[in-house]
């Protein structure tokens, strides 16, 4: 995640995402960058257009939140007819016992 991390603050800074600028930034903060995985995500950014990528995030976020609202929502119902059912059950099972008793 820091690898990335890295690019978004140079894209931010108005930087170049070369290898040089990933292994500053990361020295900076500490981390011993790894070549393969600098050389994989400057590779990977070749020709993305970041800004864009940033919006279609947001965008996807957004839309995701309100199922994700809802999902609790429509979990409670559930839960209440489970515990209904087994309520139900426990009696049954009660009954049953009891029947034994009177054969």
């Amino acid at each position: 995640m820091e690898y990335i991390y890295a690019a978004l603050l140079l894209h931010n800074a108005g930087k170049d995402i070369n290898e040089e600028n990933v292994k500053a930034v990361l020295s900076a903060a500490g981390i011993a960058a790894d070549d393969a995985r600098v050389k994989a995500l400057v590779a990977a950014l070749d020709g993305v257009d970041i800004e864009e990528a940033i919006s279609k995030a947001a965008v996807a976020t957004v839309a995701a939140a309100p199922a994700a609202a809802a999902a609790p929502a429509a979990a409670a119902p559930a839960e209440e007819e489970a515990k209904e059912e087994k309520k139900e059950e426990e009696e049954e099972s009660g009954m049953a016992g009891l029947g034994a008793l009177f054969g």
